[in-house]
Order: structure tokens, then sequence, then C-alpha cells
């Protein structure tokens, strides 16, 4: 099984969840940045990370699963929200609509990794009555968000990873 492991990383978060993933598969799976990876083409399984921008894969992230056709592909993604929230749930939805209708999702995972801190700065200039105005409870999701991927964050890439490669070689 040739597998491709593609992800885009802002702040390393994504690139360690990538690195985790890629000890599932094993060393003759491909690790690339989505912007110098290899033609999905040539794969027989695609992993795509990515980090969450606006609800959604950023547009780097965007632009590569456009790529990808007729795949089983799986995804996985870093958040400063918490992942068992209902934004990290819809980020993986939305992100899975960039990918073609020939393509079969194959499984997802999302953990919480630490956010930009130039973002940080930016919500800190904003008014108190817009909707990402840095409160209390932002602030402290954030404090908690620049402790991921942790190491059981890691670790539960790798077994949901294991569950989806098992899956998917015993649907071939």
């Amino acid at each position: 099984m040739k597998t491709l492991i593609a992800y885009s990383s802002l702040t390393g978060n994504t690139r360690k969840v990538a690195a985790a993933i890629q000890a599932v598969f094993g060393p003759a799976a491909d690790l690339y940045p989505v912007e110098s990876a290899p033609s999905p083409a040539e794969y027989d399984f695609v992993v795509v990370g990515f980090w969450v921008d606006k609800g959604t894969a950023d547009k780097k992230a965007q632009d590569f699963l456009k790529t990808i056709a007729n795949k089983p592909v799986a995804l996985f993604a870093t958040l400063g929200a918490y992942p068992d929230s209902e934004h990290a749930a819809d980020s993986l939805k939305n992100a899975a609509a960039f990918l073609a209708g020939s393509n079969r999702l194959a499984g997802t995972f999302i953990c919480q990794g630490k956010i930009d801190p130039r973002l940080i700065e930016q919500f800190k200039n904003m008014p108190a009555n817009h909707p990402h105005a840095l409160t209390p409870e932002r602030l402290a999701r954030y404090e908690e968000a620049a402790k991921h991927p942790d190491s059981a964050d890691l670790q539960a890439a790798q077994a949901v990873f294991t569950d989806i490669k098992r899956q998917w070689m015993k649907a071939r």
C-alpha cells in the first residue's frame, strides 16, 4: 500500500501529528508539506492534515484536497478550540467538502494545538463586542491549547490511524 501523508502546518502542531501518523504506516509512507507533495494520483491511500482556519482547512490544504480524485482519504487536523466541540466537528466536515465525490473518506482525527501568537495579538485588539474578542474564557482555552499536541494526542492519533489503516486493508 503506497501511502501519502501531506500536511499544512503553521505553528508545527500539524507536522507533529503527521509524523506520529507516519509511524503507523511505516517508513514507506511518504510525508510531505502540502506545498511540495507529489501528485496524489501516484498513491493508493492519501492522508491530509491541516490547521483549522475559520472553521475549515487552511487555504494550502484546501487547494491540495481539491487535487485528489478516486482515492480513499483520511483527514486529520489541529485547532485551538476543544477537539470535542461542535466547531471541531464542523471544521472536519467543512474540510471534507473540498474532496471530490469520487473519493472515499476513510476516517478523521482532530486534536487541540497551540494558536499562532500573532493571531492572539489580533484578538487582543478587537472590541469587547466582537465575536473573537479575547475574553478570560478564550484566554484560558488558548493557554490550554498551547500545551498541545501532547504525547496523549499523538498516541490518540496513532490509535485512530491504526484503526483506519486496518479497516482500509480489510476493504481492499
